[in-house]
């Protein structure tokens, strides 16, 4: 029975508990918790918020003893960021650290400065309300402007032992979940209901299904379409605690085994506005130099820097682009890092190699693994434990092995290691001026599991073995502490694995005593940014760092690989949605290894995946030593996509060069889903197999064996095919169409109503960054009246900071309008033009598609200027444009306008202006 003292609104929000009970009853009632209730809630005067204090309604012993007191501290931190932080009110909790990912800190336990009582049940920002209960307490948070509910507690209880941590969201059934990974996600982007979703770093290879991977990132989009107005906000539980996310298509339920719960939301609408609300806090994506978004080439087994060179060579030959070329271990000293093998990569004819390569633009990087070899002649070893760097377990090194045999793991925590990583790094440099640095194994992978020691009985590792991935260590298991064998055992490696099998111990400790049971999903993070810092010291230029492991924030240091892939078609469906998730997760330079890391992919698939690889944002070849070569030369199939698909790449540097400068100011993810331009197309919603990169450049590629044909969803307008631009999609709906796929010819259009700047292309990007410009200008396919827009954005690539500067960098908006069928308009705003007129950038053509007339251009201004007799203008020659339709295809004529001759200033804004003929 209710009370008499009972509110109206107190009774209103006890109905929607009940509400949301009723339709969350596919998440069974917790049995391990009673939840709280809140006896206090006061205002924060001193910073703003509330702060409020929640005491244990009941206790239970499942999983351990319920923490009895907690404290709730409430923030709209910014006009579209709300915060909520519950942890124990009476002692410290660990918390991912405040300098390695800065934010605002709430106030200190126990502070009394400056608080009035609060009697409000709900607290309002600019764009999330945040309303609660009491008893149990509960709470929301819901969207101002409409009072929808986008997180809802009261659909579980809440539970805060000191090792589990629960708390559930009741989810309407039409939300559209993406995120909550890293993992290989089966069912393409879109979340499944019931699928698990396990988010603790781990060395398993990206080839197992719906299991945790190497990175975690605890954050998800939800997007819902209700009357058909579209809007999408994201949550994000900042733990680098291992956890399990049951989603059951009508609630969502953390597990979680330490930390604090302290959420995050972000209310969008958009999906745009959300990655940007949400890198805000995590931190922008990391800038790349121009000649990251070139073609990439590595593999595991290139023996000696005579086959490096012979791979070079290679790439020269067949015509196909390259920039960059790799090494794995294969350049080290006996796999130790910061070393080179005297034999195979003497340092003298290395150093000759790489000023070859330089000088033509040519790029080099090479492989680091965390691992330090424990040998006593290995100066990188002697520094290291000299600084006493190292982490520890029971105040002494800990013992793993990896790839040169026994190792100590550095600890990326400990100021003094960070300091002496970068100065390792900085030696090496001098040793080797590589271009860029791979981190790996940086979960961090072990090859034994426990507590190890030096075998007494035999050598590790063992000379000549072909498996040094075997445990060669003495070692037993560690199971009599409560963080090597915790309570609840989250779902690791898909089998519960112990949290610490095959990688560092989780009773081992970092620096200030840090348990690696907290910081385990940290250690690849906490290495990309020391290494980010010794990168960014080195001759003033913008770092290139490949990170396996990633965390929250990775994407502001490093770029990511899905990890070891296999060589068959389902890997290469599945490398769309892992490369979209990691868009989200604030890391838009993403790639799958091209053609699959093992084990020996087919000459089809390597033809169709570079097809698509190439138009991955981090297009890169890489396979296994024991895989046969698959460098794209080696086939003359599969040379011939990639000089198709490669070609249509560095034609289209300048546009990805300008998405990775709207990723580094607004976190825009560079591959996007079909969504996040179309969010009202609800068809899109689970599209996992086309992609767009940017808002308007549509990816469709062949993903099945033996298949000429491909079908493919296009929101509705008008979609023009880049490779011939005379054909054009035509959509009205949501039904697929079937286009043409011939082996050596991937779909790629480009939507009406944008700008497209491209250059001619090249063999490697310094190359093909010179030539001229041409605009590419699509219209409505037919239409009277239309408008396009576009930008670029230009800059010296390799400056540390990518921001607009006056002399260093560019950035030109194009328009484009189309008037009464006939009449064309093209000009252009500049700002910060310095740059490019010092570089005598150019654009020589604007090719306009859409339009319709009798291929006469009457007058041709430029800058207000009639162009002589027309010079240096022309039309091209009048085509047939095929029209694909759902229902088949059909010829309707329409004129490709091509302005050529031209020689426009990029960095000079410019306007130009003609009239068609008529037909007929």
């Amino acid at each position: 029975m209710l009370s008499s003292s009972t509110s109206p609104l107190h009774l209103a929000l006890c109905c929607v508990t009940l509400l949301s009970l009723h339709f969350c009853a596919a998440v069974p009632t917790s049995k391990v918790g009673f939840g709280y209730r809140l006896v206090s809630i006061e205002q924060n005067r001193n910073g703003g918020g509330l702060i409020g204090h929640l005491q244990l309604k009941q206790r239970t012993s499942a999983y351990g003893p319920d923490i009895p007191h907690l404290r709730l501290f409430v923030k709209h931190e910014t006009q579209d960021r709300l915060r909520v932080h519950i942890t124990d009110a009476e002692e410290g909790r660990w918390e991912v650290p405040y300098n390695l990912l800065p934010r605002e800190q709430p106030p200190p336990l126990g502070s009394k400065a400056s608080r009035s009582p609060s009697t409000a049940s709900e607290y309002a920002g600019d764009q999330l309300i945040f309303s609660y209960t009491s008893d149990p307490f509960t709470f929301a948070v819901k969207r101002k402007a409409n009072g929808q509910t986008l997180f809802d507690s009261s659909c579980g209880t809440i539970v805060f032992k000191d090792q589990y941590l629960e708390i559930s969201t009741h989810l309407p059934k039409t939300a559209s979940l993406y995120g909550l990974g890293e993992n290989t996600q089966p069912g393409g982007i879109r979340l499944r209901p019931s699928d698990p979703y396990t988010l603790y770093t781990t060395d398993i290879s990206a080839i197992n299904l719906n299991s945790d991977l190497y990175g975690s990132h605890p954050v998800y989009m939800d997007l819902r379409n209700e009357g058909g107005e579209a809007a999408a906000h994201a949550v994000l539980l900042l733990n680098s605690n291992g956890m399990d996310v049951l989603y059951t298509g009508t609630a969502l339920t953390y597990k979680v085994i330490g930390g604090v719960l302290d959420f995050y939301f972000f209310p969008g609408p958009s999906p745009l506005a959300v990655v940007d609300q949400y890198t805000a806090l995590i931190g922008r994506p990391a800038p790349m130099p121009y000649w990251a978004l070139g073609f990439h080439q590595c593999r595991w087994g290139y023996k000696n820097l005579s086959v490096v060179e012979g791979v070079v060579e290679g790439y020269k030959k067949a015509r196909i682009p390259l920039d960059v070329i790799w090494n794995d271990d294969d350049h080290m000293d006996a796999a130790k890092d910061f070393t080179l093998d005297p034999v195979n990569y003497p340092r003298p004819k290395l150093l000759d190699f790489l000023s070859r390569i330089h000088s033509q633009g040519m790029k080099y990087i090479v492989l680091i693994d965390p691992g330090i070899a424990v040998n006593s002649s290995y100066g990188v070893y002697q520094r290291g434990m000299a600084k006493d760097v190292f982490i520890k377990y029971e105040g002494k090194p800990y013992l793993a092995q990896v790839w040169p045999g026994p190792v100590y793991f550095p600890d990326y925590l400990n100021p003094n290691g960070v300091a002496w990583w970068v100065d390792e790094i900085s030696r090496f440099h001098e040793l080797v001026p590589v271009d860029g640095l791979w981190i790996d194994m940086n979960e961090a992978s072990n090859f034994c599991t426990g507590r190890c020691e030096l075998p007494v009985n035999h050598s590790c590792p063992v000379p000549g073995s072909k498996t040094p991935w075997i445990c060669c260590l003495d070692c037993k298991n560690i199971t009599n502490t409560r963080w090597d064998d915790p309570p609840y055992k989250i779902n690791a490696s898909g089998s519960q694995a112990p949290l610490g099998s095959k990688t560092i111990a989780t009773s081992a400790t970092h620096y200030g005593g840090i348990l690696e049971y907290n910081a385990h999903s940290l250690y690849g993070f906490s290495q990309a940014i020391a290494t980010h810092e010794a990168l960014q010291g080195l001759q003033g230029k913008r770092p290139f760092i490949l990170s396996r492991s990633t965390f929250v924030g990775s994407g502001a240091y490093a770029a990511h690989w899905t990890g070891d892939n296999k060589g068959n078609w389902v890997n290469l469906r599945y490398s769309i949605s892992t490369v979209l998730n990691f868009g989200l997760f604030g890391m838009p330079m993403v790639g799958s290894d091209i053609c699959g890391f093992y084990p020996a992919p087919t000459e089809e698939l390597c033809n169709r995946w570079i097809q698509l690889g190439a138009f991955y944002p981090f297009s890169r070849d890489h396979a296994n030593f024991a895989s046969p070569r698959q460098e794209l030369y080696v086939w003359d199939s599969v040379a011939k996509s990639a000089r198709n698909a490669l070609g249509m790449r560095y034609k289209l540097l300048p546009y990805l060069y300008t998405l990775n400068y709207e990723a580094h100011t607004s976190g825009a993810p560079m591959a996007r889903p079909v969504f996040f331009s179309f969010p009202n197309f609800t068809a899109s919603y689970g599209l996992s197999t086309q992609f767009l990169l940017g808002s308007s450049v549509m990816v469709s590629p062949v993903l099945n064996k033996a298949k000429t044909k491909v079908k493919a969803m296009f929101p509705p307008g008008t979609w023009y095919n880049l490779f011939d631009m005379t054909k054009a999609v035509i959509s009205k709906d949501e039904r697929y169409i079937t286009l043409d796929a011939p082996l050596n010819e991937i779909n790629v259009h480009v939507y009406q109503n944008t700008i497209l700047p491209m250059q001619r292309g090249g063999m490697i990007s310094k190359e093909a960054r010179a030539t001229p410009f041409t605009l590419i200008v699509s219209f409505p396919f037919g239409a009277a009246e239309g408008d396009a827009r576009g930008s670029v954005y230009v800059d010296d690539d390799e400056r540390p900071e990518m921001k607009l500067v006056d002399g260093e960098a560019s950035c030109i908006e194009f328009y484009a309008s189309l008037r009464e069928k006939t009449t064309v308009t093209v000009w252009s705003q500049v700002e910060m033009g310095r740059f490019s007129l010092q570089k005598g950038l150019l654009i020589e053509k604007v090719r306009v598609l859409g339009v319709q007339g009798s291929g006469q251009a009457l007058v041709i201004e430029v800058d207000g200027e009639p162009s002589a007799d027309g010079s240096g203008a022309y039309l091209a020659e009048t085509s047939p444009m095929h029209q694909e339709k759902v229902e088949g295809g059909n010829s309707r004529s329409s004129t490709v306008v091509e302005v050529a001759g031209l020689s426009l200033p990029l960095g000079k804004k410019f306007s130009m202006t003609w009239k068609m003929g008529i037909n007929g």
